[in-house]
Formats: C-alpha cells, sequence, structure tokens
C-alpha cells in the first residue's frame, strides 16, 4: 500500500540541495532498507544533477541475500537489453542495480578517503566507531543524505545498554563490563542536530525530532547578483592573472579564494626550480586539498618537469587528485590520447582499477607516476614529490620521502585519518626549524629547504555552515583547537588539587558537561600528536578508565570552574589470575588489555607480577600556557599520595567498600512505543568533580606509564622515581619511537621485600632490564641518541667514596681477570695508553669493558663525557665520525677522551692483575706483633715487688731463732773444752772452732718450714745427709 512520505522529510532533503548542505536519517526498524530507495529518489528529484553515487559501509555481511544478488545479475541483463518492466520488478533490486552503489567494508574504510558520494549507507550501528563515523559521513558531498540504519528497538534508550563490538578490546579480567555512555551522548546530539531525522521503518518521524516539525522550504535567489567578499577577491584573482601561463587556466577551475591561493603558491615553487622547497597544505576535509594539488601537478608538466612522483596510503585516494590532474591539463589544452595517457590497474589486481600513472607526450616524454609509501628507494630521478593524506602515512614513513627535490605535502588536521596531530606536532615543527639552518655541508636533507604552510578553511565539498559538520565535530571533538580555555591567572602549583571526574556526568550531554569534555579534548589535542575520535569512545565506555583533573583553588564565591590546569587518564590494571598467567605464557599469547601486567609477564617470565593490581598512566595532558611550569609533576605527586593512602582518612572508610556500584546509565524508559517515546538527558546526576579527599583510592601496588620514548618525556618520569622494565626493540610504525614502559613501586605491607633497594620488589627486575638493555645497544637500539641511552642505562660514575683499597681488587669481576682480558690484551692496552699504538688496536676490547663498567664491575670514576664516549663505541660500536656528529665535538677531543677512559682502566686493571699474581707467590707465616695489655711501668713495679718480697722471705728465714737454735752447743761445754783442748796447739786464723753435733731432727723440722713458705721449689735442699759440720766463730 502507497504511503504519503512526510512532508517534513521531502522538505529536509530539498533544503539540503538547495542550501548544499547535508542531511542525515536515522531509520529504526528492521526493514529500513526498503526506505533507502524511497530517500535515494527524493534526493534525486530535488536535485538537478544527475543520479547521486551512493556508498554502502557494513560490517562483514552486505544486508542482500546471495538470491538477491543472483537476480540482481538478470536485472542487469534485462536493463542492458531493454528487456525490463519497472513495474514488474522490486524496487530495492533496481536501486542496487542503478543506483550507482560502492560497497566497503568498515575495516577497508581508507580506501575511501579522497572520494566524494552522493549518499551514504551505514548498516551494522554495533560495528560502528567515532573513526568510521568521521572517515564515512565526510564523503558526502552538500545536498547529499547520510542514511544510519538500525535494527528494530523496543526503545531508543536501549542504545545505552548495547554491546558494541569495540567493547570486546575494553575488557579485561577484572573489569568486564563496558558502560556504552557514547552512544548515549550520541542519541542525545541526534536530537540537537537541526538536520537530523529519526524515524522508523515506515518513515514515521519519532519524537526525538521534533525539532523539525517547524521546518520551512528555503527561499531560492535564482537571481542574486551579490558576491561574497571572498568571491569577489577570487573573481578579481582570475582576472589578474587570466594572461599568465600556466596560473591562469588553472585558477579558474578554483572554486574558492583559499584554493586559488594554494594553487598559485603550488606554482611559485614550481617555476622557482630550485627543487629545495617544501609546501604543506593543511585543511579539514572537504576543502578541495587534492583537488588543488592535481591542478599544481597540471601546471608542473607545462613547466616541463619530467619526473613526477604521488604517494598516498592507496591509490584509491588519489582518484579526486588525478581526476584534476586531467582537468588541468585539458585547461591547458592538452588532449587525451594524443598528448598524454592515463593508465589504470588491472582489475585483477589489489587496486580495483585505480588511476596509478599518466604519460605525457607533448613536450618531451613526463611521467606522474604512484609509488607506494615504503618505496622511497625509487625516488632517486623524482623533480617532484606529491604526498596525497599525508597524515595517514606513518610519520617516519613520510621523514623518509623528503630529500633534495620539490615535495608537496597534503594532509587532513583533525586527527581521524590516522597520526593526525603528528604531522603538525613533529614533521611541520621540524621542517619549519630546519628551514632556519642555513644550508651548510651538512648531512641533514631538511636543513636549507625552504618551507611554506598553506591553510583552506572555506569548504568546497558542502557549502559553509553545514550543520552536519558542526555536529560532527561537536559529537567527536574534532575542531577543539579553539575550544583551549585562556588562563586568567596561573596559581602556584602548591595551591592545586588532583579532583576525580564522574564520566556519567561528562557524558551526560549537559550544557557544562559539554564545556568540559571539550575543554579536556583540546588540552589531548594540544599536548598530544596522537589522537583519535576512538579515544573519545575509549574515555567513556572502558569500565578500567577513570580520569582526574588539576584545578586551581576554588572560588564558591563565584559561580564558576576554576581553569583547568593538567588532565590525567589512567587505566587500572592487574589482578590477574595466576591460572590466566601461566596459560597466557605457555600459549604465548597476550589477551588485550592489562598492557603492563602481561609485557612484564612476558618480559620475566614471572606469574606473580599480574597478580597485583596497578594503574597505568595512560595520558597527562597540561595546558598550553602552563607547560614546563610544575603542574604536570603536582599532579603525578598527587595521584601517588592518593593511591598510597596519604590523601584519605582510611580509617573513616573501609578499603573494601570502595563504590563499586555505578550510577545507573539508563533511565527507567516508560512503557510508550517509539512514536510517542521522548529523550532528555537524565537528571539527578552525580557532582562533576569529586575531591580526592572524598573518595576512597583503589587499592594498588604500583603505578606505571607507557610511552613513546623520548628524551624529554624519560626524564620527566625518571624525575618521579619511575624506572623502566621494557623497551620495544622495534620502533612504532606510527610515531618512529621506541614504544617503553616504566613502573613506581607504591608503599604497601601486601608485599614482602628482601633487601633495601631503591625500587622494592622492583630491584632485581630492574637490575635484569639494565643488563639486557646494554646488551642490546649494539644492535636494536644501536641508532638510539647517546644520551637518550645514558639516560635509560642510568650507570654509576663516581666511584670516589670506594677506599683506594677496596677499588683495587678484583672482587667486582664474577671471574678471574685472564678469563675476560689475556695477558696480550694488557700488552695492547698498555701500549695504547703509552701512546705506541693506534686506537684501533684496542677497538675489540672496547665492548668487553664498558660491559664490565656499565655493571658497576669495574669502579673507576668518570666524567659524563667519557662515559658517553664509551658508550657509544663500546656498547653501541659506533665509529668516531658518527660520535663527531653526535656529541658535536672535534675527532681530536673524542679520541682524548678515549685514551683518557682507557688510561683509568688500564691502571686499575693493573693493580687487579698485580693483586692476582701477588696471591699466588709463596709467603712466610707473618708474626702477628700484638701490644700487651699491661704498660712496661707497670709491669717492672709488679716485678720489684716481688724480688723485695722474696729477699724480705729469705732475710726473714735467716734470722728464725729456731734456725740459729741448731747451731746451739746447749750443755755440752765438755765436748767444746775437748774441741778446745784438740785444737789448742794451733788455732785457724778465722778464729773458729768445729764442734761435732748429732742434732738432725732439729734440721728435718727446720726444712718441712721452709719448703712450705717457697711453693714449688725442690725439696730436700737442706736434707743433703744424716749429719753437717757446725762453726761457731770463737
Amino acid at each position: 500500500m502507497l504511503k504519503k512520505v512526510d512532508e517534513r522529510i521531502r522538505t529536509l532533503i530539498e533544503n539540503g540541495v538547495k542550501a548544499r548542505h547535508r542531511s542525515i536519517f536515522v531509520i529504526v526498524g528492521d526493514k529500513s532498507r526498503d526506505q533507502i530507495v524511497n530517500l535515494h529518489h527524493l534526493l534525486n528529484k530535488a536535485s538537478a544533477k544527475p543520479r547521486r553515487t551512493v556508498l554502502w559501509c557494513y560490517k562483514d555481511k552486505l544486508d542482500i541475500s546471495s538470491h538477491k544478488k543472483k537476480r540482481a545479475k538478470e536485472i542487469k541483463k534485462l536493463l542492458q537489453s531493454g528487456q525490463l518492466d519497472p513495474e514488474k520488478v522490486d524496487a530495492f533490486s533496481l536501486f542496487v542495480e542503478t543506483g550507482g552503489l560502492t560497497y566497503c567494508q568498515y575495516k577497508d574504510s581508507e580506501r575511501i578517503l579522497g572520494n566524494t558520494f552522493g549518499m551514504c549507507i551505514l548498516q551494522d550501528f554495533e560495528a560502528l566507531t567515532p573513526n568510521l563515523l568521521a572517515r564515512t559521513i565526510e564523503t558526502v558531498e552538500g545536498g547529499g543524505l547520510i542514511v544510519l540504519m538500525l535494527r528494530t528497538l523496543s526503545s531508543l534508550t536501549s542504545l545505552y545498554t548495547m554491546v558494541m563490538d569495540v567493547h570486546e578490546r575494553f575488557r579485561t579480567e577484572s573489569h568486564a563490563k563496558p558502560t556504552a555512555r557514547f552512544n548515549e551522548r550520541f542519541l542525545l546530539s541526534l536530537a540537537s542536530c537541526k538536520a537530523c531525522v529519526v524515524m522508523d521503518d515506515e518513515l514515521n518521524v519519532l519524537p526525538i525530532s521534533s525539532h523539525i516539525e517547524s521546518i520551512t522550504p528555503v527561499p531560492v535567489d535564482e537571481e542574486s547578483e551579490g558576491l561574497s567578499e571572498a568571491q569577489r577577491d577570487l573573481k578579481n584573482l582570475k582576472e589578474e592573472l587570466i594572461d599568465a601561463f600556466p596560473v591562469g587556466p588553472l585558477i579558474k577551475k578554483c572554486c574558492t579564494l583559499d584554493q586559488g591561493k594554494a594553487v598559485t603558491t603550488f606554482l611559485d615553487a614550481i617555476l622557482d626550480k630550485t627543487l629545495r622547497s617544501t609546501v604543506a597544505l593543511l585543511a579539514a576535509r572537504g576543502r578541495g586539498k587534492s583537488a588543488a594539488l592535481g591542478l599544481s601537478i597540471a601546471g608542473a608538466i607545462a613547466a616541463g618537469y619530467s619526473n613526477i612522483f604521488v604517494t598516498a596510503p592507496s591509490p584509491e585516494n588519489l582518484k579526486t587528485l588525478f581526476e584534476f590532474v586531467r582537468n588541468g591539463l585539458e585547461a591547458l589544452e592538452y588532449k587525451e590520447h594524443l598528448d598524454f595517457d592515463v593508465v589504470k590497474s588491472d582489475n585483477s589486481s589489489e587496486y580495483k582499477k585505480a588511476t596509478i600513472r599518466m604519460n605525457i607526450y607533448k613536450q618531451h616524454r613526463q611521467t606522474i607516476q604512484y609509488i607506494q609509501p615504503h618505496e622511497h628507494a625509487k625516488l632517486s630521478q623524482v623533480e617532484l614529490l606529491v604526498v596525497d593524506e599525508a597524515a595517514a602515512i606513518p610519520l617516519p614513513t613520510v621523514k623518509s620521502l623528503i630529500g633534495p627535490y620539490l615535495v608537496f605535502l597534503s594532509s587532513t588536521v583533525n586527527g581521524y585519518e590516522g597520526t593526525g596531530r603528528s604531522l603538525s606536532l613533529k614533521l611541520l615543527q621540524q621542517l619549519e626549524e630546519q628551514s632556519r639552518i642555513p644550508a651548510k655541508s651538512s648531512d641533514n636533507s631538511l636543513s636549507g629547504r625552504s618551507f611554506t604552510k598553506v591553510e583552506l578553511s572555506e569548504s568546497i565539498r558542502y557549502a559553509s555552515g553545514d550543520p552536519i559538520e558542526t555536529w560532527l565535530n561537536g559529537l567527536l571533538c574534532l575542531d577543539v583547537t579553539n575550544a583551549v580555555p585562556n588562563i586568567t591567572r596561573l596559581p602556584p602549583p602548591s595551591e592545586c588539587d588532583l579532583y576525580y571526574v564522574n564520566r556519567d556526568t561528562l557524558f551526560s550531554y549537559h550544557k557544562e558537561s559539554e564545556l568540559i569534555l571539550q575543554q579536556m579534548m583540546a588540552l589531548y589535542v594540544a599536548s598530544h600528536y596522537k589522537n583519535s575520535p576512538n579515544d573519545l569512545q575509549l574515555l567513556g565506555d572502558a569500565p578500567a578508565h577513570h580520569l582526574f583533573v588539576l584545578l586551581g583553588p576554588v572560588d564558591e564565591s563565584k559561580n564558576h570552574l576554576p581553569d583547568i590546569l593538567c588532565v590525567i587518564q589512567i587505566c587500572l590494571e592487574g589482578q590477574i589470575s595466576r591460572e590466566s598467567a601461566v596459560r597466557s605464557l605457555s600459549d604465548g599469547h597476550q589477551p588485550s588489555g592489562d598492557q603492563i601486567p602481561w609485557k612484564f609477564c612476558e618480559q620475566f617470565q614471572d606469574t606473580d607480577f599480574p597478580l597485583l593490581s596497578g594503574a597505568r598512566i595512560v595520558r597527562i595532558a597540561v595546558h598550553p600556557s602552563a607547560m614546563r611550569l610544575g603542574y604536570g609533576s603536582i599532579a603525578v605527586e598527587l595521584l601517588t599520595r592518593y593511591f598510597e593512602g596519604q590523601l584519605t582518612l582510611m580509617t573513616e572508610i573501609d578499603v573494601d567498600e570502595v563504590e563499586k556500584t555505578p550510577v545507573k546509565v539508563t533511565e527507567a524508559a516508560e512503557k510508550v512505543s517509539l512514536l510517542e517515546e521522548k529523550i532528555k538527558p537524565r537528571s539527578d546526576l552525580p557532582p562533576l568533580f569529586v575531591n580526592l579527599r572524598e573518595r576512597p583510592p583503589e587499592k594498588l601496588h604500583y603505578l606505571g606509564v607507557s610511552f613513546g620514548l623520548t628524551l624529554d618525556l624519560f626524564r620527566f618520569w625518571r624525575r618521579h622515581k619511575f624506572a623502566p622494565f621494557y623497551i620495544c626493540q622495534i620502533p612504532s610504525a606510527v610515531t618512529g619511537e621506541h614504544a617503553c614502559m616504566v613502573i613506581k613501586t607504591l608503599d604497601s605491607d601486601d608485599i614482602e621485600v628482601s633487601g633495601s633497594g631503591q625500587f622494592g620488589f622492583f630491584s632485581p627486575f630492574y637490575k635484569d632490564f639494565r643488563l639486557r638493555f646494554a646488551r642490546l645497544l649494539g644492535s636494536s637500539f644501536r641508532e638510539m641518541e647517546y644520551k637518550l641511552a645514558m639516560s635509560v642505562l642510568d650507570p654509576k660514575i663516581n666511584f670516589t667514596e670506594l677506599e683506594p683499597t677496596a677499588i683495587a681488587t678484583s672482587d667486582g669481576f664474577g671471574t678471574s681477570l685472564n678469563e675476560i682480558l689475556s695477558p696480550y690484551d694488557m700488552k695492547r692496552l698498555e701500549a695504547y695508553c703509552n701512546n705506541l699504538v693506534d686506537f684501533h688496536m684496542i677497538l675489540d676490547l672496547a665492548p668487553v669493558l664498558a660491559q664490565q663498567y656499565f655493571q658497576e664491575k669495574i669502579p673507576v670514576t668518570m666524567s659524563y663525557a667519557q662515559a658517553s664516549v664509551l658508550l657509544c663505541m663500546g656498547l653501541q660500536n659506533q665509529n668516531v665520525t658518527y660520535i663527531e656528529g653526535a656529541m658535536k665535538l672535534e675527532r681530536q677531543q673524542i679520541l682524548s677522551l678515549f685514551i683518557k677512559t682507557m688510561r683509568k682502566f688500564q691502571k686499575y686493571l693493573h693493580n687487579v692483575a698485580s693483586k692476582e699474581i701477588e696471591s699466588t707467590l709463596p709467603r712466610l707465616r707473618e708474626v702477628a706483633l700484638e701490644p700487651h695489655s699491661v704498660s712496661l711501668e707497670h709491669d717492672l713495679n709488679e716485678a720489684a715487688k716481688e724480688v723485695k718480697e722474696k729477699m724480705k722471705a729469705e732475710t726473714a728465714g735467716l734470722l728464725d731463732p729456731e734456725l740459729l737454735q741448731q747451731y746451739a752447743i746447749a750443755d755440752r761445754e765438755a765436748d767444746f773444752e775437748n774441741a778446745l783442748q784438740n785444737g789448742a796447739v794451733k788455732i785457724s786464723s778465722s778464729g773458729l772452732v768445729s764442734v761435732k753435733s748429732d742434732r738432725t731432727k732439729t734440721v728435718k723440722k727446720h726444712d718441712k718450714q721452709k719448703e712450705s713458705r717457697k711453693g714449688d721449689k725442690k725439696r730436700g735442699n737442706l736434707n743433703n745427709g744424716h749429719g753437717s759440720n757446725k762453726k761457731k766463730k770463737v
């Protein structure tokens, strides 16, 4: 049954065609594809152009059955033979064959960049991502339609809980419930888009699109003679250059003043012919970048350039460019097939009949050739290189493409085509700096080149003021470079506080929340070169991600929030079961998410670390006006203190009762039909910012960061006590930097730490990392800047605190010196230190000595410059010429530093060798001469005292009466007289007379008394016989 189409739908399509503005239709229902035919018919009817081309994007299965495809082939045959009766054919089948459809899977959406379509159909809503929305919608020209097909829904709010395909990447073992906050914001934004209609599969407009109830037709100014100021300027420019060749004919093809100025800039560089220029063309989508490049290439052909190479991610991206090359050649009166030919690829190739070459014969043989971005080796004879969609090409590849020839770059800067801001923040900034350096005898191909940057702001694909562009930029935060707020006052970092951001409130689509979200994304874009709209969905939906902002002092008297100085995005990781860790190691497969635990587990084959809980700092963005003022440092410090429990009174709050009940994402939908359901932002939301002192922290064991390794970034994290444990050996294809992961252990009582290392339980792992990194400096990291390598290695170069006796020992060596250096090595080293041979004689020793030194096994103090030269020559195996360029030193200075280092090594090793030789020689046993415990004076006094006592004892014994009694005659007068008589004849001169005594008992008694006084002396000194002669003085 036929049904009249709502006039509001017809009016919206017609108004879009008249104003060259796009419109978006969201069709809810399983039969939505049948209404696509009607919308396409209305579009063609309202448009004066021929039938509009259609882009149909899908996930993996086209919404057309195999039977329908077979039927479509039959219809095509009947259509070609003129036997088709439109009344008897299914309208959708007829649309498929006659609508000029281009099919594209979402995974292949890069190939549609640079193309333009009149209508875009998006099916499989669950597979859509912000990147895909931006890529596909921006291919639609002014007056075209975007149709979004949804399955039958009982309520539009069911989108809030819809499981998206991308959510699979957001799930981890400990955080498995994503929340579709982005879908909620997407649906609410549709209600605010004036060019959007949400309807069911019978074209009934739903209440969410109530804003089009008052839509009125736009009047047509058919006789409008008035031109805008830009159009008048473009007209004047065309008139001024009408006689200039080849500029004049090419400028006529330009549609806007910006495009005209860009073409003249390109042609000035072409006609200069110095081949030392780089021109960069930057603009949003639909501004005519590819067309300007195509016209400029045509001008280069007219100027006589012979070898022109064009590159892009795919030749299908160059469809518009080659089309305008042809238009430009025709404007310059070149005839196809006579003066030039267009060569397309085979249908069997991956390029699918895309233009890959143009051959020109009019003046001489000239070629415009497509090459793949990585084929920069083929650019030896090139005169002009054109790089289109440069943001979608890895930054190192773009750098390798630039050489001593004319280079044109063109790119979108909003970020959804790939690296986005990396081109403007990195490469173009470098080119601008190099252009100020005069061309000297430098190896850098970028020095001395003139650099020009051109920007296009006026749209061509659609008219200015397009409501879909405004809606898309607001939804995906694409045009946020102007959203960075001006800071009125920069408070001291010590006065700032860190606040937790509630994501439910942030993505609620309230006016204040949207302002804060735009400001936060603006800080991201201004601070990071790797941004894409997908980051927005990650920020809103991922269950493990959290946001913090650094704010200045809050003035409660004023009714506005303070300026956002810094934004930190973290991701909670860890808490992985041991079974999962063991299974991952045995399978050699790492699940998505939990980057640091899985990488740590892989690098050290450790199954305990994944059990710990941690947080990875995903991004930290500081306001452009507040950079390098300490705000980033204070934010990291406050975050560390927060997770260590220093900001929250844990006695009042149970750690295990950290809020786990998220705010209810969907309000109870009223039990009404889609035709009566009204969608509005939620009320009763929690506060947007929560002070950290009011929110209990998660219990963590470490903080980690993963980033592209640069010197400034590494020094920033090293300053905050983060230590590396992994550096990827393969540079990133996007930025050319090595991915680096660092962690910092937090104070926790859950882990037992043996020893007192600086990094807690991480100390042994850090030691192992340094050893591996030093070994890899000669291969994977050979081209790494020496300053960065020194910062990562962080060697100890000052050993002055060690005693000289401790230095000159071989204890630092794990083995004998002879097993490291032979006697011949020592002789060569000594000869070099004595200036007897060249440094090449000992180059083989440099790696050995460097490895030992950077492992702190050779404790020799040296300067930073000497250690740097040793690292370059010993670990990185670089020659002196390379070090000259890296360290900006003369050759003689480098060799002087090198020989000083070797002399220190030789002196130390000589002492070590001497000690080793001395230890093998036979030695006399040394007598230990230790001082007496008694002083000499005291010892003499004691001896004198003993002698005195002995003499006193002996003297007392002589005067003993009992002893003298033995000599008494005792009443033996007769014996005495007898003795006198016997000796009367002659008395001796001494006057002594001998009298024989027989009193032996008295002698024996006296001997016993004497033995008791002398102690250990021999017994019986006086017991020589039974009698003795006694003398008595007369």
